[in-house]
């Protein structure tokens, strides 16, 4: 195992992580993206910064553009590959935040792109929303904060449960090495999320038709109308 040091979300990181994995003509297949900063205690829209938030997306969507920026071609030029990003539950908002969430919600979205976009160069990209205990997940702080987060009504009492007692990463590792082993070809654009003997996924999101009418013929939809149609 040979590290690469520097920030992730740099360009030049990026190219020298391809540089080193390819040295000596070793094959390079796949594409794991994992990294990502807490966001600050008691970060809100009501109190982060512009440059605060910059930081995060840059932690959070930043390293893995770059990642697949790099590495996205080199796929395309061998016809193969597997990328395999990190989100977050969080990116549902249900944890609050702003960076942080907004970051995450960004990576699903990037990746699924990716996946639309590389499918015809047989290129795969996935996402794992994993939990685990981590530095980001333990210790006091963590701790206050979820139960701050129990206590306002913004996650339920089973999602706060599990969230203080979070099983070790080895148990959602093996995702991560499907996602991007052979044994997933075909497998491509899905959202998926692992914690402890959990493995679930993502639907894709769908628009919900809540009403139609021609517009050739039909004006636009009042207020009125649509606050009818929502609350129905």
């Amino acid at each position: 195992m040979t590290g690469v040091a520097g920030s992730a979300h740099e360009p030049a990181v990026a190219e020298s992580l391809l540089a080193e994995a390819i040295r000596g003509g070793s094959a390079v297949s796949g594409l794991i993206t994992c990294a990502g900063v807490p966001e600050p205690a008691g970060s809100s829209i009501l109190t982060v910064d512009h440059a605060e938030f910059g930081a995060l997306i840059d932690a959070h969507l930043g390293t893995v553009f770059a990642a697949c920026r790099v590495f996205a071609p080199h796929f395309v030029c061998t016809g193969s590959g597997a990328i395999v990003t990190t989100s977050s539950f969080a990116w549902k908002g249900d944890y609050g935040g702003t960076g942080y969430p907004a970051g995450k919600g960004a990576v699903t979205s990037l990746t699924m792109a990716i996946a639309a976009e590389l499918a015809e160069h047989g290129v795969r990209a996935n996402v794992v929303c994993p939990g685990a205990r981590t530095r980001l997940s333990s210790g006091e702080d963590y701790e206050d904060q979820i139960r701050e987060l129990g206590r306002r009504g913004m996650l339920d009492e089973l999602s706060v449960a599990g969230a203080l007692d979070p099983a070790g990463p080895e148990y959602v590792a093996p995702l991560y090495t499907y996602l991007v082993s052979d044994l997933a070809a075909g497998i491509t654009g899905g959202v998926f999320a692992g914690s402890g003997g959990f493995i679930g996924r993502f639907p894709t999101p769908e628009a919900q038709i809540l009403a139609y009418r021609d517009f050739h013929d039909s004006p636009p939809w009042t207020p009125e109308e649509i606050d009818g149609l929502v609350r129905a």
